[in-house]
């Protein structure tokens, strides 16, 4: 059975003591999908969402948000992270959104390529929603993490 860490001895929320954890390369890649209208995707490729250059945009977004993500996520520690990649695949009716995360630390990255991959495509749909309002962001999860004590996890999606 879990042990589950996140609660003290009287059952409040507490952050996770990782002192006594060894410092491992952390990796963590996450993915998610926002769909729209054609229209919208010829836009967005053609460049002509008013607000400017989008994948760029919510590109930049991704970055910081993975880099902020223990200011919003109030149980995440904060992290020195060394590295940090954002890429779409646009696809007829869809953006695919995929991040890669990774640190030296006591800690795992999951959350921060989670962030990455939420912000990104929440600017997507901020830069988009003046064309299309009923787009759907969905699908947002963990692919693969490497390093910790719990090893290495890959999705194996059927």
């Amino acid at each position: 059975m879990t042990e589950f860490t996140h609660f003290n001895k009287e059952g409040h929320a507490k952050m996770v003591d990782v002192t006594g954890k060894g410092i491992t390369l952390r990796t963590a890649m996450a993915a998610g999908t926002i769909y729209m209208a054609p229209e919208t995707i010829a836009a967005v490729r053609s460049g002509g969402i008013a607000k400017g250059d989008v994948l760029s945009v919510a590109q930049v977004a991704g970055i910081i948000a993975a880099k902020r993500t223990a200011e919003i996520i109030p149980m995440c520690h904060p992290l020195m992270l060394s590295g940090i990649n954002i890429r779409f695949m646009v696809n007829e009716t869809s953006i695919d959104i995929f991040s890669e995360v990774r640190c030296r630390g006591e800690t795992g990255v999951e959350m921060e390529a989670l962030t990455a991959v939420s912000a990104a495509a929440l600017t997507i749909y901020d830069m988009c929603k003046a064309l299309q309002k009923d787009m759907k962001i969905s699908n947002i999860r963990l692919l693969k993490k490497t390093g910790g004590v719990r090893g290495d996890y890959t999705l194996h999606e059927v």
